[in-house]
């Protein structure tokens, strides 16, 4: 009698070693990761695993996505989690953004200029990217807002896309309004909102 054959699970996808040491993967290229791909952005061609959010980092990204659902204007929505294709071999996935309503519903990667605004939850392990890189990528694209809020407490720092020039040339963010109590901006649109509202 024959021993029957061992089944093993297949591995879980991750990205080819090779192909990260070359730093050549391109955004389209995102479009076609198997189902059971963790969530991932695209840094200058390398393939990045994004960590797991937390609860309250959730809670939090789903109190302001029900935020501006209900208060933005017609001709915005708000979602969570979906990519922005910054170049051709760089993508990232803000927590929630506010991108131009009447886009295709089966669209997972957005063009820079699709969106208003960018959110970053900041959590202790992408401090320095939510604070420093991603601020630095949305305004080289040209994306117009873009918000930071940090977790404990929860404080909100509103920024918009200023006239004021990096040293690479580009345009940088100028910060409008922070609080841990409430936000009042006139742009996007005019917005009053009490951060107890977005708290957990």
């Amino acid at each position: 009698m024959s021993a029957e054959p061992i089944v093993t699970p297949s591995s879980p996808w991750r990205p080819d070693p090779l192909r990260q040491q070359r730093a050549d993967h391109m955004v389209e290229e995102l479009l076609t990761l198997p189902p059971d791909a963790p969530r991932v952005e695209l840094v200058d061609g390398i393939i990045h695993v994004t960590p797991l959010p937390t609860l309250h980092h959730q809670d939090i990204a789903g109190l302001l996505t029900w935020w501006l659902r209900s208060h933005a204007p017609a001709y915005l929505r708000a979602t969570q989690a979906v990519s922005i294709g910054l170049d051709v071999d760089a993508s990232r996935r803000p927590d929630v953004l506010l991108h131009r309503a009447g886009l295709p519903s089966d669209r997972s990667l957005l063009r820079p200029a699709d969106v208003v605004l960018a959110v970053e939850i900041v959590s202790p392990g992408t401090r320095r990217v939510d604070r420093f890189a991603k601020p630095g990528e949305y305004a080289a694209a040209g994306i117009p807002f873009y918000w930071r809020i940090e977790q404990d407490p929860v404080h909100l720092y509103a920024y918009r896309l200023g006239d004021r020039i990096g040293p690479g040339g580009e345009r940088q963010y100028e910060l409008v309004d922070d609080s841990s109590e409430v936000i009042e901006l006139s742009e996007p649109f005019a917005i009053k909102l009490p951060i107890a509202e977005i708290r957990p």
